[in-house]
């Protein structure tokens, strides 16, 4: 019963920015860790940004480090991935999930294997 909901994606050009939400209403204030991962056709599944129960720490993949950005906003119980400068590596199915970690102090995006609830996805596209 419990899944993470994943809007925002769609088409955009090379530079230019998308924000992607994760809503999670049905999930404990403070007791998950939501990540954000991503798959592309024919590739693995990979790590994109997570943060913590708490909100304090947040992890990026080297290949999105300075360039998204993840936030949390416990009253609407939504996360967002702010995305910008877009390029050709990026367009990917993008997945939101959460772990369960209520006594959680960090996250790390190479543990997806624990995360338990999974989102359907939201496309991105990059394309001139």
């Amino acid at each position: 019963q419990l899944q993470p909901v994943e809007s925002g994606g769609g088409l955009v050009q090379p530079g230019g920015s998308l924000r992607l939400s994760c809503a999670t209403s049905g999930f404990t204030s403070g007791h998950y860790d939501i990540g954000w991962f991503r798959q592309a056709p024919g590739k693995e599944r990979e790590g994109v940004s997570c943060i913590s129960a708490s909100g304090v720490s947040t992890d990026y993949a080297d290949s999105v480090q300075g360039r998204f950005t993840i936030s949390r906003d416990n009253a609407k119980k939504t996360v967002y991935l702010q995305m910008d400068s877009l390029v050709f590596e990026d367009p990917a199915v993008y997945y939101c999930a959460a772990h369960w970690n209520p006594f959680a102090s960090f996250c790390a995006v190479s543990a997806q294997g624990l995360y338990r609830y999974w989102g359907q996805g939201t496309q991105v596209t990059v394309s001139s």
